[in-house]
Parts: C-alpha cells; sequence; structure tokens
C-alpha cells in the first residue's frame, strides 16, 4: 500500500457539468448532453452533432487578459486544475515547486484559437496574426499555461497518444510519483474539438455516427445498431500524491491507483488488432502491477467507440483475461451521455468511475438496447446499486493503442 499513489482531488468540466457533484449529478441520472453544433455552422459536415459545454466564462477564475492569449483547451484546463486543488485542500503557494509535476494528454491540440488567426493572416496579411498563435494552439500549451498560472517548476510531461492520451498521463504520473521523483502531479487531460477545422478531422478521422437527426441516442456504444461515436468537449485533472504524504497532511482520499500497463497492436495504423489480445495483456499485466486476481474486479470502465471492430475487440479481451466471471462483472460506458472527450476520455473515465465508487452507484451507458457483443453485464439506461472496490479502466487509441488502469477504495 505504500507505494500506490493517491488520488485526492478531482476537478471536471464536462457538457454533463462543471465540479465533480454537477458532473456526477448527471452522469447517475442517465441523461444525455449530446446535441446539435450551435457554435458555428457544421450542417455541412457528416456528424454535426457534440457534447458541448456552453458559456465556460461563467465558471472561470482566469482573467480577460489571459483568455485572449490561450485557446479554449488552455482555459478549460485551468478550470479543472484549480477545482482539482481546491478539492484537495491544496494552497500550491505552499509547496515547493520543484516537487510538483503536471501530466496532461490531448489529442488535437487548440484548433480555434489555430483557426481564426491562420483565417486573419490570409486575409489581412501577417500583420493580422496574434503573436500568442504559436504558443495557443500546441498540444503542451495547457501544461505550460498550467505551469506559470501557478508557479510550478518540477518534471512534467504532455502526452499525445490519441484517445488513449490522458489515461496515458496518469500512468505516467503514477509511475513517476512511485519513484519519489516528485511529491504532487496535476494529472488528466483535455480536449476542444468543437471547431470547423477539428470537426473536419475528426469526420475524416472516422467512426463518427452520423445520425445528426438523433443526437441523443446517436453514441450507442455495444449495441447492435451502433453507428460510430459522437464528439464531446471538455477536461478531467485530479490531484495524485503519494499514500504516505496523503494521509500525514489529513486528506480525503477518493481511490488509489494500484496498477497501470499500456501495450500497442502494431498490425494498422488506425484500427486495432481483431482478436483484442494486446489489450488483454495490458489489463494482465496492469492487474498483476495491482497484485489483485480478476476476480477481484467489481466494475470495469468500457472504452466503448460504438465502432464495430473497436467494442468486439475490447469485449474478446475483457472475456479472455475474465472468463466466465465477465458476465458478472458490472460494466458501463457512461461517455454516451456526453461524447468522447477524445484524448481527454480517460481521464473522465476514471473520473466517472471515482464517484461511481464512491457511492456505490454504477453510472450507465445509454442508448444500449440491444447489447452485441453479448457476454458481458452492461448496465444500461439506469445507474445500479453497487459497492465497487476495485475497478479497472480501459482507454484505446488509433493505431491499436492500449491503456488499463486499476484503481482500488482506500
Amino acid at each position: 500500500m505504500n507505494n500506490k499513489i493517491a488520488i485526492t482531488g478531482i476537478g471536471v468540466v464536462a457538457p454533463s457539468g462543471i465540479g465533480k457533484r454537477q458532473f456526477w449529478a448527471n452522469i447517475k441520472s442517465g441523461r444525455s448532453f449530446i446535441k446539435k453544433i450551435t457554435r458555428f455552422d457544421a450542417s455541412k459536415y457528416p456528424s454535426h452533432i457534440a457534447g458541448q459545454i456552453d458559456e465556460l466564462e461563467k465558471y472561470s477564475h482566469v482573467s480577460e487578459r489571459l483568455l485572449k492569449k490561450i485557446d479554449a483547451f488552455s482555459h478549460m484546463a485551468l478550470i479543472a486544475s484549480e477545482l482539482a486543488l481546491q478539492d484537495a485542500g491544496i494552497d500550491i503557494k505552499n509547496e515547493d515547486p520543484n516537487l510538483v509535476g503536471i501530466f496532461l494528454g490531448n489529442a488535437i491540440g487548440g484548433w480555434l484559437y489555430a483557426e481564426t488567426e491562420l483565417r486573419d493572416m490570409y486575409i489581412e496579411g501577417r500583420e493580422g496574426v496574434s503573436p500568442y498563435m504559436a504558443s495557443a494552439w500546441f498540444p503542451a500549451a495547457p501544461q505550460g499555461q498550467v505551469s506559470i498560472y501557478y508557479g510550478i517548476k518540477g518534471f512534467s510531461k504532455t502526452i499525445v497518444a490519441d484517445r488513449a492520451s490522458s489515461l496515458e498521463a496518469i500512468g505516467y504520473a503514477n509511475k513517476t510519483l512511485s519513484k519519489g521523483k516528485l511529491n504532487m502531479i496535476l494529472a488528466g487531460g483535455m480536449e476542444a474539438p468543437v471547431t470547423p477545422y477539428a470537426l473536419l478531422c475528426c469526420n475524416t478521422y472516422g467512426g463518427l455516427s452520423e445520425d445528426n437527426q438523433h443526437p441523443e441516442t446517436a453514441y450507442r456504444p455495444f449495441d447492435k445498431n451502433r453507428s460510430g461515436f459522437v464528439i464531446g468537449e471538455g477536461a478531467g485533472i485530479m490531484v495524485l500524491e503519494n499514500t504516505a504524504r496523503a494521509k500525514k497532511r489529513g486528506a480525503n482520499i477518493f481511490a488509489v491507483i494500484s496498477g497501470y500497463s499500456s501495450t500497442c497492436d502494431g498490425v494498422n495504423r488506425i484500427n486495432p488488432a481483431g482478436d483484442g489480445k494486446q489489450l488483454s495483456r495490458a489489463i494482465k499485466t496492469a492487474l498483476a502491477q495491482a497484485e489483485t486476481n480478476p476476480q477481484e474486479i467489481d466494475y470495469i470502465s468500457l472504452d466503448g467507440l460504438a465502432v464495430d471492430t473497436w467494442d468486439e475487440s475490447e469485449a474478446c479481451a475483457i472475456k479472455d483475461v475474465f472468463g466466465k466471471d465477465a458476465k458478472n462483472i458490472p460494466a458501463s460506458c457512461p461517455k454516451s451521455m456526453f461524447g468522447n472527450l477524445l484524448g481527454a476520455s480517460g481521464a473522465l473515465d476514471t473520473i466517472s468511475t471515482i464517484l461511481s465508487m464512491e457511492n456505490s452507484l454504477v453510472a450507465p451507458t445509454i442508448n444500449l438496447d440491444n447489447p452485441e457483443p453479448t457476454g458481458l453485464n452492461y448496465i444500461t439506461k439506469e445507474a445500479k446499486e453497487h459497492k465497487i472496490k476495485k475497478a479497472l479502466i480501459i482507454s484505446r487509441g488509433r493505431g491499436g493503442i492500449n491503456s488499463a488502469l486499476v484503481i482500488e477504495k482506500p
């Protein structure tokens, strides 16, 4: 237990709520927060629905001056970081800045800022481009902005691994803390893909649902009539620290990270291997690191892309690891309610799992009417009471990236 890393603060910015209380109240109710994109005219895109966050500025502690210099994904990261620190009861001024790190993940960077400035360049010439463009859009910008805002100077990383980015970031943070290199890490991810060019990229990415007439029911992971996933925007950031330190300062420990692993399929630049063997290996390695038998897992947070090859291979991996017990372990994909946050999806899945663990209530997968593949214990339509002591979180990315995280109740 001494080497296990504690999660002591949660910050979430999502279509289903800003702050963990609002977020949890909405996802446990099984409501959909997917709707047609209204921020710009997206009607000509094959898929023009998403999980969106409106009026973000109302929840911000960030100055207007700073907002002019950063993209929305950095803004979301700053809000989620502040919420996480407040939740952990940490005043960053009392921390040694050299021993605090930031490990964040995203998939596509900050395109709203970049698109706007590139448009101005072509209309007005070089004088029309903001000098902040170069530092606003690139994937490491949120890490930099959080670092500057709080004066954090410790070893930090930005992970870009498609949809697995933020779970990879959490896993990397866990490993770094386990080695005693830092006292505390802000870990998670953020994504802001609801912009004209980012939406175009997501549509050409493949796998998006084009059921634009029924946005609330379009995202149907593991359903026979699935038609692809729906994008969402937001951020999920957590405070991670050594368990001994957390106990010493009297922190409320929401969960501890006991195992993590990552593998690659190595078969295709986009699609995963159909047999799920490398995902299975990642899960088994994470369980071994956690010194946990498959029978001890009480809940599985599913990646749930709602694309045939992805859902089928994920189910194959789970059945390979858990055998006949796979049909008994509650499994769900709460992101079906608010959208797949791409590089931030693993962080939101982790937060959803922690809140399910804390409340002994499994948040459901909505729109799952006809399960396929069968053989898993899908929690559908409404939340289900269930005590969770140990949970498995799965996150995957294009090219066959597989990540598995094991957390447990302290």
